[in-house]
């Protein structure tokens, strides 16, 4: 998978570029078939994405503990050895705990290496 490859090259990289919650937004418009919407009533500050032809989410944008995070769809074992390897990815928030993971986008995960988790995201829930 794409993002195994970033991985191997971010372990080795010193510098991470975070990525912004609204460059998260503008990333999550470029997928075709795909909406952005606030799922609970009453609040604003939590955003989803999700296909448009079959309603299912693949990301969940919110505030945890003043910090802007994203529950993301994963593989099994690439969950579990992306939670070994950085500190900003650990079982899902509020979400099955198997198969989604919580990035923080203040944290040690590189812009690159998110995007190319939402794309996996993406293809898992089609």
């Amino acid at each position: 998978m794409m993002f195994c490859k970033t991985i191997c090259r971010t372990l080795f990289f010193v510098m991470v570029i975070n990525l912004t919650r609204k460059e998260l937004v503008d990333f999550f418009n470029t997928f075709e078939n795909s909406t952005v919407d606030c799922p609970f009533s009453g609040d604003d500050i939590s955003l989803v994405a999700r296909h448009i032809s079959n309603g299912k989410w693949y990301a969940l944008v919110m505030k945890l503990d003043g910090k802007d995070i994203v529950n993301l769809k994963c593989d099994p074992l690439q969950s579990q050895f992306l939670r070994d390897n950085f500190d900003g990815i650990y079982e899902a928030y509020h979400m099955n705990k198997v198969h989604w993971n919580t990035v923080d986008l203040e944290s040690d995960v590189p812009s690159n290496l998110i995007k190319d988790l939402v794309s996996h995201s993406f293809e898992l829930t089609l």
